[in-house]
């Protein structure tokens, strides 16, 4: 199959921002697995499972809210087609791709009428899937913006950085990954009181299982950063509830 080789050296011609979550349902290990590794390369945080039935836990979870989803036709416990089918009859937009050996027509047009948003059939090589996912994100702009403003501040989603509007001169701050992704998670749900659970869980593959006060950890490493700017971290802790990004006064 064609992705077995040479897909660690592909280059992105567009950076996939943080904090997308890929929900990633392929039962060929050697499959998802290559497509897994490009994934995260690129940014993504992918839970990646191997069956349909796992794959319908995950959608149900109140812990995970994904932001497109990878799905093979031919799965153990219940079929991609099934899968898909479930999500549109419960109203659930979460842009689907699928993925299947089964390319005839009359394939292609069962899988977009149980409602998936674009077909791919293998074998094809990574350039092809980057590719489809960047065309559902044009297709589902919300997906991917290209700026991110709460308050004084702005994330500069083509940069990994933070715009600080209050500083004279305004200031550029570049963020790591995780950075990027903590802010971006919060500047979305502003002035939210949001628990450090579920940032965790939303923010962490699923199989990593972080220590507990990974976010801990993380919130202060941030607040660090914004510090050796001379910027007031506008992230807040709220003892025995969690984080929220306070709008107010800035």
């Amino acid at each position: 199959m064609q992705f077995s080789r040479g897909f660690y050296k592909i280059k992105l011609v567009v950076d996939f921002c943080a904090a997308m979550r890929v929900l990633l349902v392929e039962d060929e290990a050697e499959l998802g697995l290559a497509i897994k590794q490009v994934l995260v390369s690129e940014k993504y945080v992918v839970d990646w499972v191997p069956d349909g039935a796992q794959a319908w836990e995950y959608l149900e979870s109140q812990w995970t809210d994904y932001t497109v989803a990878i799905i093979d036709w031919l799965l153990p416990e219940m079929s991609g087609l099934e899968l898909c089918q479930r999500l549109r009859l419960q109203q659930n937009p979460l842009p689907v791709l699928m993925l299947t050996a089964l390319g005839q027509p009359e394939n292609r047009v069962a899988g977009l009428d149980a409602g998936a948003d674009d077909y791919l059939v293998k074998p094809f090589v990574m350039e092809e899937l980057l590719a489809r996912l960047r065309a559902l994100q044009r297709r589902a702009p919300n997906l991917q913006p290209q700026s991110l403003t709460a308050g004084a501040f702005t994330l500069d989603y083509a940069n990994n950085a933070l715009c600080n509007k209050l500083a004279q001169p305004p200031q550029t701050i570049p963020l790591t990954v995780k950075e990027f992704q903590i802010l971006a998670y919060l500047m979305k749900n502003p002035d939210r009181i949001i628990s450090g659970s579920k940032i965790r869980h939303q923010l962490w593959d699923l199989e990593e299982e972080p220590i507990s006060n990974v976010v801990a950890a993380q919130m202060r490493l941030l607040r660090r950063k914004l510090a050796s700017y001379g910027c007031d971290c506008p992230i807040e802790t709220i003892p025995a509830q969690g984080y929220r990004f306070n709008t107010n006064g800035t």
